[in-house]
C-alpha cells in the first residue's frame, strides 16, 4: 500500500498545491524556499498528528498556516467583506483499496469523487465558539493575527468518519539528520522506531522490566536513608516528603530509556552515525500489517562521500516493500537513486522525470558524479564538453556583462562530450528551461552536429539549442579561437605569456593551446587584456539569456 497523491491548501508555502508520487522511491529536489521540507512535514503530519516532533492538537500557530491567505484575511477584517476563517487541508490520496481498508473510500475529498481513497487532515473553525468569534470579528479592534483559539483539528476519512493515527494504515517515520530533537536524552524518532519495531508483548515486558526497576530504586537501603533525612527536614508538613521516579505512566520508558552505541549516549554520537541508524532501523521495519513510509529529508548532511554510498546502498536494497520520499540537493543522490524517480518543485508545479530513458537513468545512477542537479535547478543552463570552454564561457559573459553567469542563475557545466546526449535526454522534461549546447564539429559538422543532434536542431524541443562552428577545417575550440584573434596574436601571446620567436605562426600558437588545454583558460580567465570571442559562444550566451 502507498500515496499515490498528497493535496495541501494553506500550509505553509503552498496555498493549493498537488503532487503525485511514485509508488517506491520518490527524490523531491528543487530551489531553496521551493517547500521540499513542507511536503514532508504535511504528509507526516496528516498521517501521524506529529509535528516537529510534538502532537499539533494544543500547539497550533499561526505560522502553520500561509501567510498570504492570513493577510487577506486579517486586511478583510476591517472592510465590509469579511472573509472566513482560513482553513488548512491536507489530503492524502491512498493507492485503490479493498477489504478491509475499503473504509477509506469516499467522495470526502476536495474532488467530490467517490473512487478514492484516503484521508483528509483539517485545520478549521471550531463552531463551538460561533457566538464569541462573531463578537470578536466586529468588535472594531485592530487586528494583527490569526484568532487560532477558535480552531480544532478534523481528522477523517474519505468516507467521512472520524479517525485518529492508530486506524491509518500507512505509518510514516521522518528523519531529518541536520535537527537535534531530544526527549530527556533520547532522540524522539530513534525512540519511536525502537517502539514500533517491537512487538506487542515485547512492549509490555519492557515496561515491566521498567516497572520493576523503578520500584528497585525506591526499595533501595541508600534511597530509604534520604527520604528518612528528607522527611525529618520538611518540618513544615507532618507528611512524607521523598524522592522516587514516575510511576503513573504505563510507557513511560519510552521518554526515560537512553539509546546507546557502543557504550555511547545517542545524542553525543556523530550526527552522520545518528542518520544512519535512524535510517537503518527505519528501512528494517517488519510489522506485516503496516505499509511504512519513510520521509527521508537532505541524507547528504553530515555525511561523507563513502558513508552517503553506504546510506544509499541500504535505502536500495530494503526499500522494495517500502515507499520513501527523499528530499535532496545532492547530485549523487538523485543520480545514485535514479533520476526516473525525480519530481522537481518549480513554483507550485511539479515536474516528474518518470519517462526519462531508462538507459540514460541507469548511466547517472552508475556514474554518479555527474552535475544533473546543477542544469535541473538552475535558471538556465550552457553545457560544454570540459573546463576548457567552461573558463572561456564564464569570462566572455563577464566581457559583455561584467559578472558571471552564475549570478543571473545561467549555470555552465562541463558534461565531458560523450554525455551531451545523456544531458539533453534529461533537459527534454524542463520545457521552461533554455538549455545551450557548445561544443567542437571535431571536423566533420554534418556527422558530430547535424545528424547526432537532428531532434535537437528540428526544433522539436524549442527550450533547447545546439551551438558548433560550422568550419569542418576549425575542428576544435583552440583554432577557433585564433581564427577569430589572428589581427591580435601579439595580445594573444601576451595573455598566453609566451614569445613571438618560439610561436610565430598561428599554427603553432594553436599547438601550445591544445598542449596546455586548462593553462591557457585559466591564463585568459585572469587577463584584463582585450581580445575576441568566436560567435558561436556569443550565440550561446545570447540565448540562454532570451535575447
Amino acid at each position: 500500500m502507498f500515496i499515490k497523491k498528497v493535496h495541501i491548501v494553506n500550509f505553509k508555502k503552498f496555498r493549493d498545491f498537488t503532487i503525485v508520487l511514485n509508488p517506491k522511491v520518490n527524490i523531491i529536489v528543487g530551489n531553496n524556499e521551493e517547500g521540499k521540507s513542507t511536503i514532508l512535514e504535511a504528509i507526516h503530519l496528516a498521517l501521524s498528528g506529529m509535528y516537529c516532533g510534538h502532537i499539533l492538537k494544543n500547539e497550533i500557530s499561526e505560522y502553520l498556516f500561509n501567510k498570504d491567505i492570513v493577510g487577506e484575511y486579517i486586511q478583510s477584517l476591517s472592510t465590509n467583506n469579511k472573509l472566513s476563517l482560513p482553513e488548512i487541508l491536507i489530503e492524502i490520496i491512498f493507492e485503490d483499496i479493498t477489504g478491509a481498508n475499503a473504509q477509506f473510500n469516499g467522495d470526502g475529498n476536495s474532488y467530490r469523487d467517490s473512487n478514492l481513497s484516503g484521508i483528509s487532515f483539517r485545520i478549521c473553525f471550531n463552531e463551538d465558539y460561533q457566538d464569541e468569534y462573531e463578537k470578536y470579528i466586529t468588535s472594531n479592534k485592530e487586528y494583527t493575527s490569526l484568532p487560532i483559539e477558535y480552531y480544532k483539528i478534523e481528522w477523517k476519512t474519505f468516507a467521512r468518519e472520524a479517525i485518529t493515527s492508530r486506524s491509518i494504515p500507512i505509518k510514516s517515520i521522518i528523519i531529518d539528520s541536520a535537527a537535534n530533537k531530544y526527549q530527556n536524552g533520547s532522540d524522539i524518532y530513534i525512540s519511536k522506531i525502537i517502539k514500533d519495531s517491537l512487538e506487542e508483548k515485547e512492549i509490555v515486558a519492557l515496561s515491566q522490566s521498567y516497572r520493576t526497576l523503578k520500584n528497585n530504586f525506591k526499595a533501595d537501603d541508600a534511597i530509604k536513608h534520604i527520604n528518612d533525612k528528607i522527611t525529618d527536614s520538611a518540618k513544615v508538613t507532618n507528611k512524607q516528603v521523598t524522592i522516587s521516579v514516575d510511576m503513573s505512566v504505563r510507557n513511560s520508558w519510552e521518554t526515560s530509556l537512553m539509546t546507546f552505541v557502543d557504550q555511547i549516549p545517542f545524542q553525543n554520537i556523530g550526527k552522520g552515525e545518528q542518520c544512519l541508524i535512524k535510517t537503518n532501523l527505519a528501512l528494517a521495519h517488519k510489522k506485516a500489517e503496516l505499509s511504512n513510509l519513510i520521509l527521508l529529508e537532505e541524507p547528504e548532511n553530515h555525511l561523507s562521500h563513502t558513508k552517503l554510498n553506504e546510506l544509499l546502498k541500504q535505502i536500495q536494497m530494503k526499500c522494495q516493500e517500502k515507499q520513501i520520499i527523499i528530499s535532496t540537493h545532492s547530485n549523487f543522490v538523485a543520480n545514485k537513486l535514479n533520476l526516473s524517480n525525480l519530481i522537481l518543485l518549480t513554483g507550485n508545479n511539479t515536474i516528474s522525470f518518470s519517462n526519462l530513458d531508462s538507459d540514460d537513468a541507469e548511466y547517472f545512477a552508475k556514474l554518479s558524479g555527474y552535475d544533473t542537479l546543477r542544469m535541473i535547478l538552475s535558471h538556465a543552463a550552457i553545457l560544454v564538453e570540459g573546463p576548457t570552454e567552461e573558463l572561456l564561457i564564464q569570462k566572455a559573459y563577464h566581457k559583455v556583462y561584467a559578472k558571471l553567469p552564475i549570478e543571473d542563475g545561467i549555470d555552465v557545466i562541463s558534461v565531458h562530450g560523450l554525455a551531451f546526449k545523456r544531458f539533453l535526454s534529461i533537459a527534454k522534461s524542463l520545457l521552461q528551461k533554455r538549455i545551450a549546447v557548445v561544443t567542437d564539429n571535431d571536423g566533420d559538422y554534418n556527422k558530430k552536429i547535424t545528424e547526432k543532434y537532428s531532434e535537437y536542431i528540428s526544433g522539436q524541443y524549442t527550450n533547447i539549442k545546439i551551438c558548433a562552428d560550422n568550419r569542418n577545417e576549425l575542428k576544435t575550440l583552440e583554432p577557433q579561437f585564433v581564427e577569430v584573434n589572428i589581427p591580435h596574436l601579439d595580445t594573444l601571446r601576451d595573455i598566453l605569456m609566451i614569445k613571438e620567436n618560439e610561436y610565430p605562426t598561428k599554427d603553432s600558437i594553436i599547438k601550445y593551446m591544445l598542449n596546455h588545454k586548462t593553462e591557457w583558460a585559466l591564463q585568459l580567465f585572469n587577463t584584463d587584456k582585450d581580445f575576441e570571442i568566436p560567435s558561436y559562444i556569443h550565440e550561446a550566451i545570447n540565448w540562454v539569456r532570451g535575447e
